[in-house]
């Protein structure tokens, strides 16, 4: 598993960019990082716009033959609802502010199905991003080498406060 030296090496990693970089260049960074850490094949990093609430995936796999497109355009903007919610599994970090693995996607409550064209996602592990208790965003991890456990929770935890520090000073 992830040592305590390569977990302090990765937020290192990320905090070191600042305040040199864009936060496309520190997305892209955790997007690395995580998914190396917790042996991942797709991830979606995102924030929360601060003018709009829109979730705004930044870092992201590309999972369906959209998201070409939203790479070209710079982003992945999931509109939040009338009613404040972002909704499905997708969502729910960003909803609940709480953190989640599955085994089966299909099983949890919040989940809606995949998109038509979107690849299968076999296993899901989500955390919001916080600072100060305020959601600023999420990390979202799939389709990884082994079983999610609260090992690979605690990692993503750990850079999710990280990146919750960036998008502090970056956006907010």
């Amino acid at each position: 598993m992830v040592s305590e030296e390569d977990l302090n090496a990765s937020r290192t990693k990320i905090l070191d960019m600042l305040p040199d970089s864009n936060l496309k260049e520190i997305s892209d960074v955790v997007f690395g990082e995580i998914t190396g850490l917790l042996k991942s094949k797709s991830c979606y990093v995102a924030f929360v716009d601060p003018e709009n609430k829109d979730s705004v995936g930044i870092s992201f796999s590309h999972l369906t033959e959209e998201c070409q497109m939203y790479e070209d355009m710079g982003e992945a903007r999931f509109k939040v609802r009338k009613d404040g919610s972002y909704g499905g599994l997708l969502g729910y970090s960003l909803d609940t502010g709480k953190s989640l693995y599955v085994h089966d996607v299909t099983r949890h409550p919040a989940a809606h199905g995949l998109p038509p064209g979107h690849e299968p996602v076999n296993q899901f592990l989500s955390v919001p991003v916080k600072f100060d208790g305020d959601i600023l965003g999420q990390i979202v991890v799939g389709n990884p080498d082994e079983d999610y456990n609260d090992q690979h929770l605690h990692i993503a935890l750990e850079i999710a406060e990280v990146y919750g520090l960036v998008l502090k000073k970056i956006l907010y």
